[in-house]
């Protein structure tokens, strides 16, 4: 199973944010204990990088570098395990380095334009962000009703009691971010990740 088909059977992808590879890689070990197995590595801040290589060595996990804007940061990250390219935004240069390196690019986009550019570029799963202020789950039914075909991950605000909503509505995955560990200690986002994980299961 390719990493993008990771996403598509995981459903939850927690985002995490962090100011060193200890933080992300504790935040990431509590939720993995508690079957979450895909994550987004916000890597904006190079010194974060580690933490991918030391997330590879768990068995089953998917491990993106996300926050990726440069062909350079891309590189620094698959360099590091990282097996999917995320980038905030949707540009052909990096699309076109992490298709010769023959790793997955996940675009973000924010409006029905971009969305269907990313979709013709081929860009396999689409991230919409910031999905709760662009409109939360009625802005999701709003871009799949015209263009039903299109693989989209909501991420932006969206909360551990209504991210169901967004899977039921179309949404391939969810990311999931600082509703996971915000103010949390370690045992608090075990249990957090846990949550989420049986709310998936109710669907």
């Amino acid at each position: 199973m390719n990493p993008i088909e990771q996403i598509y059977k995981n459903k939850i992808v927690a985002v995490i944010r962090a100011d060193e590879p200890l933080e992300a890689v504790e935040k990431a070990c509590a939720m993995i204990e508690s079957g979450i197995r895909v994550f987004e590595i916000t890597v904006e801040k190079g010194a974060i990088l580690p933490a991918i290589e030391e997330l590879k060595k768990y068995k089953d996990i998917t491990v993106m570098a996300g926050g990726v804007i440069t062909s350079m940061r891309a590189q620094e990250a698959i360099n590091k395990g990282a097996q999917i390219i995320v980038s905030p935004v949707f540009q052909g240069n990096l699309l076109k380095f992490c298709l010769g390196n023959k790793v997955p690019h996940i675009a973000t986009v924010s409006t029905p334009n971009e969305a269907y550019n990313a979709w013709k570029s081929r860009i396999p799963l689409i991230k919409i962000f910031p999905a709760k202020s662009m409109g939360g789950v009625e802005y999701l039914e709003d871009l799949l009703r015209p263009m039903p075909f299109l693989n989209l991950m909501p991420s932006g605000g969206i909360e551990l009691d209504d991210f169901t909503d967004y899977l039921k509505e179309g949404a391939v995955a969810v990311g999931l971010g600082r509703c996971l560990y915000k103010n949390a200690s370690l045992s608090e986002i075990k249990e957090r990740a846990k949550f989420a994980v049986e709310q998936l299961k109710k669907i």
